[in-house]
């Protein structure tokens, strides 16, 4: 990977970090969390703003001058962006905000890996190499940050269990408080639902721009859709009910199940 894809990976990465700050904030309401996601927010949309305007300084009085779809993309990304801050400063729906800034994410990604030094043209198979490598390390980070999760859930059912029964041994001193256990699998909820929807959201829109979106309904699509469906629910269970207890680590162990059922369905999947 040379240095410009290097330079792409970081800007997308700070993106990407911006979202789980707003859905960090979303969640749990922290006001931190949001002015630092807002502030990476904004130095993305001006990096995209400054590529736009140097692509026009550069490219705009040549006689052939016509936007491409590397230009088309990336306009609707900074207008994604901007419709975003639009949104969260006068309708203050947060939830809108992410789901608009993970497409752009999205776009703004498919974007970066297509345009070529040689070239205005959008070469598919090189955009598609890349945005694999982003789409990669974004799954083994949620699929690592949601583990941490699960085994926080079955250590807090196997406390839970032992209090009821009222069996207590010098083992289970070691393990944190119930309180604990069940605040941290929520953080880890927090952190890796986003990724997993960042990864999903890559790996769909660059499925459909090769005209592959019959993959869309493969095992390993399906199941990742299954598990973020529970997620969501347990968030919900978590932040709107204010539900906690057994029920709810057993709900995240049900969520973590269909992720191990795809970690597990690559030899019957098409999708990688």
């Amino acid at each position: 990977m040379n240095m410009d894809l290097w330079i792409y990976d970081i800007f997308i990465y700070i993106y990407a970090l911006s979202l789980l700050f707003y859905f960090s904030d979303f969640v749990s309401e922290n006001r931190k969390a949001k002015q630092l996601g807002t502030g990476l927010l904004v130095f993305v949309w001006l990096l995209s703003g400054a590529f736009l305007i140097f692509r026009l300084l550069t490219e705009l009085r040549l006689p052939l001058f016509q936007f491409t779809t590397s230009d088309i993309l990336q306009l609707f990304s900074w207008i994604l962006i901007t419709v975003s801050f639009i949104i969260s400063r006068y309708y203050k729906i947060d939830l809108i905000v992410f789901f608009v800034n993970v497409i752009g994410f999205s776009v703004f990604a498919l974007n970066m890996y297509s345009s070529p030094k040689e070239g205005r043209s959008l070469e598919l198979w090189q955009a598609t190499q890349e945005l694999l490598y982003v789409h990669i390390s974004l799954v083994i980070s949620a699929y690592a940050v949601l583990t941490i999760g699960a085994l926080l859930s079955i250590m807090y059912l196997i406390v839970h269990h032992s209090l009821k029964r009222k069996k207590w041994t010098k083992w289970l001193r070691r393990f944190p408080s119930l309180e604990v256990m069940e605040r941290s699998s929520e953080r880890m909820v927090i952190i890796g639902v986003p990724l997993l929807i960042m990864s999903l959201a890559i790996a769909t829109i660059s499925l459909v721009v090769e005209g592959k979106a019959y993959l869309l309904l493969d095992i390993q699509i399906v199941t990742s859709l299954c598990a973020l469906a529970i997620y969501g629910y347990f968030i919900y269970q978590r932040s709107v009910n204010q539900r906690s207890g057994q029920r709810i680590a057993k709900l995240y162990l049900l969520a973590y199940a269909f992720q191990l059922i795809n970690m597990f369905s690559s030899e019957f999947s098409s999708f990688h």
